[in-house]
């Protein structure tokens, strides 16, 4: 296993956030997690990252108890966080220059962010701004481009194209699951957006709040298999499982039992 929750409960205060979390992600998987506004979905991220520790249980990366953020793994935040005195390419190169011994390799590193800004969308002119002088959504593909270029083995993204124009994120989204397919790195992908959740994801697990108890995991499928790599697809297969997924996510949080049913997808339902 790449990641490993067990029993997770998490209490802000008196109020109970995620309660019982189980979760077991291989190496290699490509995650989506959905749910409603609130019900937990990047505390759960956060505590894969070790920027939060669970109020009861523990969680595992390659094995290890996370204790604090590392190198294991790479964080893109629905809120981006660049340097705003260094430019853009001195963002995207920073995490290299000071892991690496020396910087007699400064001109690769630079180059290889080069390539990896114009995967974003950004070219040479904006490599030399300043993220003052760039738009949110600018600011954003930067910071995807300082996380991807570190190659994590585990990428954590928490609504990471939100601020993107549907143009941008459609080759973001393409540009994402390339990267995945060569690196086998495991990711675990936070978004509202259920289609894409779906497209994206090898697995899609679907989160629920309860008021009183806390969220839980409601929905678990497997669609490693089923090849929907579109988010514009009108597949009415695809339809049909964005309808099973959004309707998971509403309703309060009941216990998780497994299900292996006899249709094409894998699933952990609701009872």
């Amino acid at each position: 296993m790449s990641i490993s929750v067990q029993n997770v409960v998490v209490d802000y205060a008196s109020r109970r956030v995620l309660n019982k979390i189980d979760l077991e992600i291989e190496a290699g998987e490509f995650v989506s997690i959905v749910g409603e506004t609130g019900c937990g979905k990047s505390t759960l991220l956060r505590l894969i990252l070790a920027e939060e520790r669970p109020t009861q249980g523990r969680v595992l990366v390659k094995g290890r108890e996370r204790s604090r953020p590392d190198r294991t793994c790479g964080y893109v935040p629905q809120k981006y966080s660049l340097f705003p005195d260094k430019t853009v390419l001195d963002n995207v190169t920073f995490g290299l220059e000071v892991t690496s011994r020396g910087f007699f390799r400064k001109r690769e590193h630079r180059e290889e962010a080069l390539r990896y800004l114009r995967h974003t969308g950004l070219n040479e002119a904006d490599a030399k701004k300043y993220p003052h002088r760039l738009s949110g959504g600018m600011q954003q593909r930067v910071a995807i481009a300082q996380a991807l270029i570190m190659k994590p083995p585990v990428l954590l993204m928490d609504e990471a194209f939100s601020a993107l124009d549907p143009g941008t994120r459609r080759g973001m989204q393409q540009l994402i699951k390339a990267l995945w397919r060569e690196s086998g790195t495991t990711v675990v992908f936070v978004t509202h957006n259920t289609r894409e959740a779906v497209c994206l994801g090898t697995r899609v697990i679907a989160l629920a709040k309860d008021s009183e108890r806390g969220s839980s995991i409601v929905l678990d499928l497997d669609v490693q298999h089923l090849g929907f790599d579109s988010v514009d697809s009108s597949d009415e297969q695809l339809a049909r499982l964005i309808t099973r997924v959004e309707a998971a996510s509403v309703k309060a949080a009941l216990p998780l039992v497994r299900d292996d049913d006899a249709s094409p997808v894998r699933t952990h339902t609701q009872v």
